[in-house]
């Protein structure tokens, strides 16, 4: 063989090769932009699932101790409307025990809310924060955790029995707002941030509200 058809068959090898190597990283690109697809969708259907179920547990008390001096804690429904975010926080029963025979009631206080991620420019997660057992701070204290990535819209919506119209925010709290009663029914929208090459990804769900008048057993019915 002359040195030009050595130079040629290397060149053709070195075509070959570098087609293979497009081949397989083309669907190398391709299984992880499905990998990260499946788990954004993975994680919006979970966060959906969790915030209804803990959501329609929500509930008010009108247990109080007979002075202000022995008060502890404070039941309530707060959510504040955001651009795109909302924050709800909120008491309920859905406290999970994790150690068996734990001394520990089922009522929590939890907050959802879009927070930025500290490491990571533009790039939003919606949280979820526990505190129990419930104190006097409706919207502080507790253990905060990532519930869902990569979060674009987080929408959350109340119909007022009084008024039959959907709302933004909701207080308990306050008697400006809905003093000592909950949302019939709620609403939540949560859109996750495109992937390249896919669209980006919108969970909605709407539920009854199983109380929403605040529990006193004193009250004989």
């Amino acid at each position: 063989m002359t040195l030009l058809e050595v130079l040629v068959s290397v060149a053709i090898l070195a075509m070959i090769a570098l087609l293979i190597y497009g081949a397989f990283d083309s669907v190398s690109r391709g299984k992880k932009a499905e990998e990260m697809r499946a788990d954004r969708a993975r994680q919006g259907r979970e966060a959906m699932q969790r915030m209804v179920r803990e959501i329609s547990s929500a509930f008010l008390s009108m247990h109080q101790p007979p002075t202000t001096a022995l008060l502890t804690r404070q039941t309530a429904f707060i959510a504040v409307a955001g651009s795109p975010y909302t924050r709800i926080d909120f008491s309920a029963f859905a406290h999970r025990r994790y150690e068996r025979d734990a001394k520990e009631s089922d009522e929590s206080e939890i907050g959802y809310f879009v927070s930025d991620d500290p490491d990571i420019q533009d790039k939003h997660d919606l949280v979820r924060r526990e505190q129990s057992p419930i104190d006097m701070y409706p919207g502080k204290g507790g253990v905060v955790n990532v519930v869902a990535e990569n979060v674009d819209i987080f929408n959350v919506k109340f119909l007022d029995p009084t008024t039959g119209l959907w709302t933004e925010r909701w207080d308990t709290t306050q008697t400006s707002g809905q003093p000592n009663r909950l949302p019939i029914e709620v609403r939540i929208s949560l859109t996750m941030k495109a992937i390249p090459g896919a669209a980006a990804q919108t969970y909605v769900a709407k539920f009854m509200m199983p109380m929403q008048s605040p529990l006193n057993f004193g009250i004989s019915r």
